[in-house]
C-alpha cells in the first residue's frame, strides 16, 4: 500500500462510515479498484481508520462523552447488545458472507428500502423524537435489533440503524444522531478485535501510511458528520437511497 493508497481509503471510510451507504462495501469496492489485496497489513490500516472515524464521534460530540449522560449511554449500549451478541456467535457466517455480489446486491435492498420508509415517514415532526436523550428504552431496543442487518456486507450500520429509528419515531436529525453515538461502543468492539488480531503488522515499516490514514480517516469524518446533520435540515433520506440503487447495479453490470 502507497501513501496514495492510504490517503484515497482514509478519505472513503472518513466520508462512509457515518452516511446510510455502507463503509465496508465501499471500501472492499475501493481496495479493488486500487488493486490492493486483503492481506494481514491491509486489515491492520483498516483497524487504524476505524479508530481515528470513533475519535471523530467523541470530538464532534464532547458534550455527551460526560457521567452525566449515564442515562443517555445506558440506551446506546443496550441497542448495542443485539448486534454485538449476534455478531460474536456468528462471526465465521458472517465473514463467509463477504463479496462485492453480496455488497451489490444489499446495496440495491437498502436503497429500496430507503424509499419505501421515506415514502410513509410520519409528516408530522411535532410528534417525533428530534433529542436523542429523549429516546426510551424500548425504542433503543428496536433500534439495536435494527442495526442486526448491518451484519450483512453492504447493508450499513448507519443505514441499518437510521432505518429503525426512523421507524420507532424518531427525527432524521435524532436518528442520524443515535447512529453516531451508537457507531462508538459497536467500532470500539470491532477495533478491539481487529487490534489482537493484527497489533503484530503495526510495524516502522509502515508508520507513515497508517499516520496518513489515521489523520485523514479523522478529518474526513469528524467533517462529514457536521455536514450531514446540515444536510437533514433541509433534506430527506431519498438522495442516499437512489445513490445505493445506481451504485448496486453499477457494480452488478461491473462484475
Amino acid at each position: 500500500m502507497t501513501i496514495f493508497d492510504s490517503i484515497i481509503l482514509g478519505i472513503v471510510e472518513g466520508f462512509t462510515e457515518f452516511l446510510p451507504i455502507s463503509s465496508t462495501g465501499h471500501l472492499i469496492v475501493a481496495s479493488q479498484f486500487l488493486g490492493i489485496d486483503q492481506t494481514d497489513a491491509t486489515k491492520a490500516y483498516q483497524v487504524i481508520i476505524q479508530f481515528a472515524a470513533i475519535l471523530a464521534v467523541v470530538f464532534n460530540y464532547k458534550d455527551k462523552f460526560t457521567f452525566k449522560k449515564i442515562n443517555l449511554w445506558t440506551k446506546v449500549f443496550l441497542a448495542f447488545i443485539p448486534i454485538g451478541t449476534v455478531g460474536f456467535i456468528f462471526s465465521s457466517q458472517i465473514k463467509a458472507l463477504f463479496s462485492v455480489e453480496v455488497v451489490a446486491v444489499m446495496f440495491i435492498v437498502g436503497g429500496i428500502v430507503f424509499l419505501i420508509v421515506e415514502k410513509f415517514f410520519i409528516l408530522n415532526e411535532n410528534i417525533l423524537i428530534d433529542d436523542v436523550e429523549q429516546v426510551t428504552l424500548k425504542q433503543s431496543i428496536y433500534i439495536g435489533f435494527a442495526q442486526i442487518f448491518a451484519l450483512i456486507p453492504g447493508s450499513s450500520r448507519a443505514g441499518a440503524t437510521i432505518i429503525g429509528a426512523l421507524l420507532v419515531g424518531l427525527s432524521r436529525k435524532a436518528s442520524a444522531e443515535f447512529s453516531f453515538l451508537l457507531a462508538f461502543p459497536v467500532m470500539c468492539a470491532v477495533t478491539a478485535y481487529d487490534l489482537l488480531k493484527h497489533y503484530h503488522e503495526f510495524s516502522d515499516e509502515n508508520l507513515v501510511i497508517l499516520a496518513v490514514g489515521f489523520v485523514v480517516s479523522f478529518v474526513v469524518a469528524y467533517l462529514t458528520i457536521k455536514l450531514f446533520l446540515v444536510f437533514l435540515e433541509k433534506f430527506t433520506f431519498v438522495s442516499f437511497g437512489i445513490y445505493r440503487i445506481i451504485f448496486g447495479v453499477l457494480l452488478l453490470i461491473l462484475l
